[in-house]
């Protein structure tokens, strides 16, 4: 005599029948279907003991129903999102709907495209454009002014000082002159063209020289001594009349070498005299 084999159930006998096991008990496909099936979380239909099942987090789908919510992808063997409202994505869509925007295009910037961050803002690499030229910066330097952005070139172009002298640029280091920005190479000895970034120099009509040119080629003589009037060093001070002038310190009386700045003084021929002397001569 053979045990019987009943459906948990219905009591149906299921020798030679088809059957399932749930919970360790013997179930009828008829009764699975009725009383135990999973409910489809895509379509609310019971998931019959002939369907193929997937399931994740305790939710459950008909193989076929498993499927993007965007795009309606088939998901049983590829990659996917879950999200907390519930819905099943494919990983574009998912990208597309959760993902960072390109802060030009509004797009979604998808995992793994080429692109740029900058201050936490993302942008597609064809998007991240110098606001100047509009070329891709992709791998340039790039500076910002406010919220604009743009390439070295354009930035200097539009906002660096320009030299005084080239009218370029300045984009690194510079001096400044009499309020004037000058690249450091541009600012040279009008005569031998000695860089004067640092050492000692004077201007004569907008152009600057250094000592040794200012002295051979610019400075008035002293009617004096006939040494160059520079303005540097001992005695500064000039005294200009009728024509020539003089070092402070060489007018004097011809004949007592008593100092005649801001005196009378008398002219007589090459020489001057104080009018005590004069009288004399």
């Amino acid at each position: 005599m053979t045990d019987r084999f009943d459906c948990y159930y219905c009591r149906d006998n299921l020798h030679g029948k088809k059957y399932v096991k749930k919970d360790e008990k013997h179930v009828c496909t008829k009764c699975f279907d009725k009383l135990c099936a999973n409910t489809c979380a895509e379509c609310k239909r019971p998931i019959g003991a002939d369907s193929k099942e997937l399931h994740h987090k305790n939710r459950h789908w008909h193989e076929d129903c498993f499927r993007c919510v965007k795009c309606y992808k088939p998901l049983a063997s590829e990659p996917f999102n879950a999200r907390d409202d519930g819905k099943i994505m494919c990983g574009k869509c998912g990208s597309r709907e959760d993902g960072n925007r390109c802060q030009a295009c509004y797009k979604v910037v998808l995992p793994g495209s080429q692109n740029v961050e900058y201050k936490n803002k993302m942008w597609h690499e064809e998007c991240f454009t110098c606001f100047e030229c509009k070329q891709p910066i992709r791998t340039q330097s790039f500076l910002t002014k406010g919220e604009d952005i743009y390439c070295a070139p354009c930035h200097d172009k539009k906002f660096a000082k320009k030299c005084f002298h080239c009218k370029q640029p300045i984009t690194s280091g510079g001096i400044s002159y009499q309020d004037q920005p000058w690249h450091s190479e541009c600012f040279v000895c009008k005569t031998c063209h000695k860089g004067l970034a640092g050492a000692r120099f004077t201007s004569h009509e907008n152009d600057v020289y250094c000592v040794d040119c200012f002295k051979t080629d610019v400075a008035k003589k002293c009617h004096g001594c006939k040494n160059p009037i520079t303005g540097f060093g001992h005695g500064t001070n000039v005294v200009n009349y009728e024509g020539f002038s003089w070092h402070e310190y060489c007018f004097n009386c011809k004949k007592c070498c008593l100092s005649l700045a801001n005196k009378r003084f008398v002219i007589n021929g090459e020489n001057i005299h104080c009018p005590d002397c004069a009288k004399k001569v």
